[in-house]
C-alpha cells in the first residue's frame, strides 16, 4: 500500500508533495494501478439452449506484475450482464477482483457483421455517385457534341450558297463527329450497366442487414481488477449468455427394405442472430430450459367471505321472501343505483372468465423435455453463420430394435403402407422433432417424433407398398325389422378384404378396421362371429371399436379378412353415425 506525509515548506509545500507522491511510484512501479485494454477476442465455446447460449471467448494478453485492470471492449450489448464470469491461467500467480461492466455508445455499428456490411455498402454508394458523376458528365459532352453538329449543318447551308463546298473536308468532320458521339453514347450504356449492378449490389446488401436486425451502435465493457506476482502471460476466459440463438433437434430414419435394417440419425438444426459469426467453435447442444425459472412461485391464502349487501337490498329481499304485494322501499335515485350496481355483480363463472381472457398468451413452439436434460457436444469445430440460417450439426446414431408390417386400413383406401415398429434401446431419449424418412435411400416425406425414453415403441411410416394388392367387397348390407310386442330395427353388414403380396420373401400384414360403438345403452352393437376371421385384438391402444388382425403372406399367396357386423335400435328411434 502506498503512503505519503506532508513536508512543511512555505514555498515548496505543494511541490515537496507531489515530488514525493510521484516519488513513491516510480519506486513501487510493480504496484501501481494500470488499465490494460483488450481488443482483441474470439468466440472459443458455445453451449446452445432452446432460446439463448452461454458463450466462451478467450484472449491472451502480457501483464506486467502488480496491480492492474483489464478491460475487454466491444462485448455485444443483447448480453445478459448477470451472466458474466471469468476465470483465467497463467505461470505465475494472478489474482482477480470483483468484475464489472458498463455500456458505450459509438458512432458506427459494433456488431462485426452488421459493421463490415455497413462499410461495403458506404463503398458501393461511393461508387454509384462517382458513376452518377460520369453519366452526367457523358451527357453534358453529348450535348456539345450535338450543338456543334447544328452549328455545322447551318454552316455546310452558307457554304454550299456561296459554292464553296468541299466534300472531303466536310465528311471528314461529319465521320469523326458521329464517331464522337458514338463513343459518347456506348460510354454512358456501359456507365448505365455499371450503375445497375452496383445498385443489385446495395439492395443485397441491405437485405442481409434488415435480417441482421441488430441496428447496435452500444457495446459493454467489461473491466477485471487483478493482481499478478510476476510478469506473465495471462489466458483469459469470459463466458456470458446471449439470447437470439436456439436449436431444435432433426432426425434423419433411413430404412433398408432388403435388410430390414432402419438407421436413426439426430441432428441439431442451430441458428442464431447475434450478428457475429461463430467460425469453428466447440459446440454444445442442451436440453436445459433456462427461461424456465429455477422455483415454484410462493402460495398466498385463498380468501372467501359473504358479501355485505346495503340495507335497501336487504330489505327488498325481506319483503321478497315474505310474499308482500307491495315493496316498502322507497323508489330513490340512490336505491335505484344500488339495485342496478347488484345487478351488475359480476357472476363468479364470468369473473374468472374475463380474468382468464386477460392473462391468454401465446407462446412460440420449443423443445418439450419433459422433465430429461442432457447435453450433446457436437464432434470437432462447428461454424454458425450469424444471419439466422440453420446449421444442421451431426449429433449422434439411436440403436433400436426393429420389425417391420405392411398395414392396411380397407375403410380408407386399398393402398397398403410400409411401416417400421421401433423400439428404442441404450440409455438416451430422443426428444420431440422432425423426422426425415428414407426409404432404400430416397427421400419419402417427413414425420413427427415424440418424446421417446428407452423402452418406448414408435411406429414411422414409410410410403406405399406397391407389390401389396388389396381389394376390399361389401358381402351384405340389410335392415330388418323383428319383436311381436318391442319391435326392433337391425342393421348387418358383412365385408371382406383380399390381400395378395407379389414380394419375393414372406411379408407381416395387419389390417384394421372400426366397427360401430354405441353411446346410448338402448342401442346394441354386435360382432358376427360367423362372418368374422378369428384371432383379432380389440379395443387396440384403447380406442373404442379399434380392431386388428395380423398375418404372415407367402410370396404369391392371397389372404382373406372377414367382418360382420349388426347395430339394433328400438323400432322409431333415429340414429346417426351409420
Amino acid at each position: 500500500m502506498l503512503t505519503w506525509y506532508p513536508v512543511y515548506d512555505k514555498k515548496g509545500k505543494l511541490f515537496m508533495r507531489r515530488l514525493l507522491i510521484l516519488g513513491l511510484c516510480f519506486l513501487a512501479q510493480p504496484v501501481c494501478a494500470e488499465d490494460l485494454i483488450v481488443d482483441e477476442h474470439k468466440i472459443i465455446g458455445a453451449t446452445v439452449y432452446n432460446d439463448r447460449a452461454t458463450l466462451t471467448r478467450i484472449a491472451e494478453i502480457e501483464v506486467p506484475e502488480g496491480e492492474h485492470t483489464l478491460v475487454l471492449k466491444g462485448l455485444p450489448i443483447s448480453l445478459f450482464p448477470d451472466s458474466l464470469r471469468s476465470k483465467g491461467s497463467a505461470k505465475a500467480k494472478v489474482t482477480f477482483g470483483a468484475l464489472s461492466h458498463k455500456q458505450s455508445s459509438f458512432e458506427d455499428y459494433v456488431v462485426p457483421k452488421e459493421k463490415e456490411l455497413n462499410e461495403e455498402l458506404r463503398k458501393f454508394e461511393n461508387m454509384r455517385k462517382n458513376f452518377e458523376a460520369e453519366k452526367q458528365a457523358l451527357q453534358v459532352g453529348r450535348k456539345f457534341l450535338e450543338n456543334i453538329g447544328n452549328h455545322a449543318v447551318s454552316r455546310e447551308n452558307e457554304v454550299i450558297s456561296n459554292l464553296e463546298l468541299n466534300p472531303d473536308e466536310w465528311a471528314g468532320a461529319a465521320d469523326g463527329l458521329s464517331k464522337k458521339i458514338s463513343e459518347n453514347l456506348k460510354m454512358a450504356i456501359a456507365t448505365d450497366v455499371q450503375i445497375n449492378e452496383i445498385d443489385q449490389k446495395i439492395q443485397k446488401i441491405r437485405q442481409d442487414m434488415n435480417q441482421l436486425r441488430t441496428g447496435q451502435k452500444q457495446a459493454y465493457d467489461v473491466t477485471i481488477p487483478f493482481v499478478a506476482s510476476a510478469k506473465t502471460t495471462l489466458k483469459l476466459s469470459l463466458d456470458y449468455q446471449i439470447p437470439q440463438v436456439g436449436w431444435t433437434p432433426i432426425y434423419d430414419a433411413r430404412l433398408d427394405t432388403k435388410t430390414g435394417r432402419m438407421e436413426l440419425v439426430q441432428y441439431g438444426s442451430v441458428w442464431q442472430r447475434t450478428g457475429e459469426d461463430w467460425e469453428d467453435v466447440s459446440l454444445t447442444l442442451s436440453t436445459a430450459r433456462p427461461n424456465r425459472g429455477t422455483g415454484l412461485p410462493d402460495l398466498h391464502p385463498h380468501w372467501v367471505s359473504i358479501r355485505k349487501k346495503n340495507s335497501d337490498m336487504a330489505r327488498l329481499e325481506k319483503a321478497l321472501a315474505s310474499g308482500a304485494s307491495a315493496i316498502p322501499v322507497p323508489v330513490e335515485p340512490m336505491y335505484m343505483a344500488a339495485v342496478e350496481e347488484q345487478n351488475q355483480e359480476e357472476d363468479p363463472l364470468q369473473r374468472w372468465r374475463s380474468i382468464q381472457e386477460e392473462r391468454v398468451e401465446f407462446e412460440m413452439a420449443s423443445i418439450d423435455t419433459s422433465g430429461f436434460v442432457s447435453e450433446y457436444k457436437i464432434t470437432g469445430p462447428a461454424t454458425v453463420k450469424s444471419d439466422g440460417s440453420q446449421s444442421k450439426l451431426l449429433v449422434g446414431s439411436f440403436k433400436t430394435e426393429n420389425s417391420i408390417e405392411t398395414q392396411i386400413k380397407p375403410q380408407m383406401s386399398t393402398d397398403a403402407y410400409l411401416v417400421v415398429k421401433a423400439t428404442l434401446q441404450g440409455e438416451a431419449s430422443i426428444l420431440p422433432g422432425q423426422v426425415n424418412l428414407f426409404r432404400d435411400g430416397a427421400f419419402i416425406g417427413k414425420s413427427r417424433l415424440p418424446m421417446l425414453r428407452p423402452g418406448d415403441e414408435e411406429e414411422l411410416s414409410f410410403g406405399i407398398d406397391d407389390n401389396v394388392v388389396v381389394e376390399r367387397h361389401l358381402l351384405k348390407d340389410e335392415s330388418s325389422e323383428a319383436g311381436l310386442i318391442t319391435k326392433e330395427t337391425t342393421i348387418s353388414k358383412n365385408f371382406v378384404t383380399k390381400i395378395k403380396s407379389l414380394h419375393k420373401d414372406p411379408v407381416s400384414i395387419a389390417v384394421f378396421e372400426t366397427v360401430p360403438v354405441s353411446k346410448d345403452e338402448r342401442i346394441r352393437v354386435s360382432i358376427v362371429g360367423d362372418k368374422t376371421t378369428k384371432g383379432y385384438e380389440k379395443n387396440l391402444n384403447d380406442v373404442k371399436g379399434l380392431y386388428r388382425w395380423g398375418t404372415d403372406i407367402k410370396p404369391g399367396d392371397e389372404a382373406k379378412i372377414y367382418l360382420g357386423w349388426q347395430v339394433t335400435w328400438p323400432k322409431g328411434e333415429n340414429i346417426s353415425g351409420l
